[in-house]
């Protein structure tokens, strides 16, 4: 079977069970707290999970081939995180848990929670990834297991550490601008338009600090890689890109005036 069509299945495997265990949450699991921690660590780890088989797919096939990967992840994941049913969303993304503190629309309890809940997610999966790389069934697969994120990889920072703080802060502060003004216009294909934008930012640092912009698949996936402290790791990715987050908050206003953008009504 030809390597892709092994990472391709991978991926999709890893959606089919995070999908099936967010179906019996939502079924089983009364709403409250422990809900949002447990949909929270079913989509950090679908994240990280896929995320993983990301990096193979751009190790021997190119960025090009990745982009295509992550543009339809990226729309799959805005269509099953966000059911519109209150307490039953997740963002595997703590600053836009963050953002919504700010705004006075979740309690800062709900906030930890959340952001632990997709943070154990993300680090927990890679013992599952393991266990499909292990299998070696893909010649690309071959030896991976033996190395985690947190012994054998080397960081994607490849820029000072102030500079890369300032790349995923600003890459993340445009694609909240986007997302928000997609929410207000609600244009037809929103989802396709976030995707490519958020695509083209990754690929855009993509050698320069990896291009993460969310703290949860940054830890999942390069915690602990060598070529930077963790002080640093916290600084670029969980400072820089919660930052450009929460100035949106303040600047999506003043550019919306700006450009006389209107909600569209209900």
């Amino acid at each position: 079977m030809p390597c892709i069509a092994v990472s391709t299945a991978f991926v999709l495997l890893t959606c089919f069970l995070a999908e099936a265990l967010r179906k019996l949450v939502s079924a089983y699991v009364p709403k409250g707290l422990a809900k949002s921690a447990l949909l929270e660590a079913i989509a950090g780890a679908e994240l990280c999970g896929t995320g993983f088989e990301l990096i193979i797919i751009a190790d021997h096939y190119g960025w090009q081939v990745y982009a295509v990967y992550l543009f339809l992840l990226t729309i799959w994941f805005g269509t099953v995180w966000d059911r519109g049913v209150e307490g039953e969303d997740a963002a595997a993304c703590p600053y836009l848990h963050f953002e919504r503190v700010v705004e006075k629309t979740m309690s800062p309890l709900e906030m930890a929670i959340r952001t632990v809940g997709a943070t154990i997610g993300g680090i927990a999966v890679f013992k599952y990834i393991q266990i499909l790389w292990s299998l070696e069934v893909a010649e690309t697969h071959i030896g991976r297991s033996h190395g985690h994120a947190f012994e054998k990889c080397s960081a994607d920072l490849q820029v000072p550490v102030l500079t890369g703080a300032v790349i995923e802060g600003v890459a993340t502060l445009l694609c909240r601008l986007t997302s928000k003004y997609l929410g207000d216009l609600a244009p037809k294909y929103a989802s396709a338009i976030d995707s490519f934008v958020g695509t083209s930012l990754v690929i855009a640092a993509f050698d320069l600090s990896g291009g993460y912009y969310n703290p949860v698949l940054a830890t999942g996936l390069k915690a602990g890689c060598k070529g930077h402290t963790n002080v640093e790791f916290l600084i670029v990715y969980w400072v820089g890109a919660s930052l450009g987050a929460l100035a949106s908050i303040y600047i999506y206003p003043l550019l919306k005036n700006a450009l006389g953008i209107k909600e569209k009504e209900a």
